[in-house]
């Protein structure tokens, strides 16, 4: 699997959210992670599909945006229009609705994933990894979601190692006090896709940041 590395904008210069973007892609992002929070499902509140509207203009970079939200069939159709290329929804908020989110996430052209909160069993997002119109990643949270610059908590490691041995080719994120210090272990549990906000945006060169990010998931990947 290959590795994609994506810098949390929740961490940049929302001032400067444009060259924030082009600065992280020079420094060799993959993707750009964008934290969506309505303030309810977590307390804090950040950006919308306005924001994610005003940085397409700006940008062909893959949005990974992830959902904090207690009502995210609501943000579908917004989030599409704007320019969205991931929509990851949390399975604690879905779970009468998963396979119609499914449904209209693809139908707006974007990719679905479901996210879990480090204190839910990693069982609740099988039937939507198997289901005959499936999610295509899955992102384990290694904080409680809500806030950047969190501690990353080892256990959820255990999560990653099931995924991957139960679904060998697909796409798994984790998010969540992910850096230099933190890598190792996320990689070889088999981790392949990065969020890391604070160690890339506080990092005096972001660039190798990344390029270390990158190059532990392909060390893991190329000896599976």
């Amino acid at each position: 699997m290959a590795a994609k590395i994506a810098p949390s904008m929740l961490s940049s210069d929302f001032g400067n959210l444009a060259s924030e973007a082009e600065r992280m892609l020079n420094c060799g992002a993959d993707w750009l992670h964008m934290d969506i929070m309505d303030g309810h499902f977590v307390p804090n509140l950040t950006i919308g599909a306005p924001v994610i509207e005003s940085l397409r203009k700006h940008t062909k970079a893959y949005l990974d945006c992830h959902l904090m939200v207690t009502n995210p069939l609501d943000y579908v159709e917004p989030l599409g229009k704007s320019g969205a290329s991931g929509f990851t929804f949390h399975v604690e908020a879905s779970k009468d609705n998963w396979q119609e989110l499914i449904r209209r996430i693809k139908s707006k052209g974007m990719r679905p994933g479901v996210a879990l909160k480090p204190g839910t069993p990693i069982e609740e997002v099988y039937p939507l990894v198997e289901n005959e119109n499936p999610v295509e990643m899955v992102l384990v949270m290694t904080v409680e979601p809500g806030f950047g610059g969190q501690k990353f908590m080892p256990e959820t490691m255990d999560k990653v190692r099931a995924l991957r041995k139960k679904y060998p080719s697909l796409d798994i994120e984790v998010d969540g006090g992910l850096g230099p210090s933190t890598i190792h272990a996320a990689a070889s549990a088999g981790a392949n896709c990065i969020v890391a906000g604070s160690s890339v945006f506080g990092a005096a060169e972001p660039a190798q940041v990344i390029s270390l990010l990158r190059k532990s998931v392909n060390e893991v990947q190329e000896n599976i």
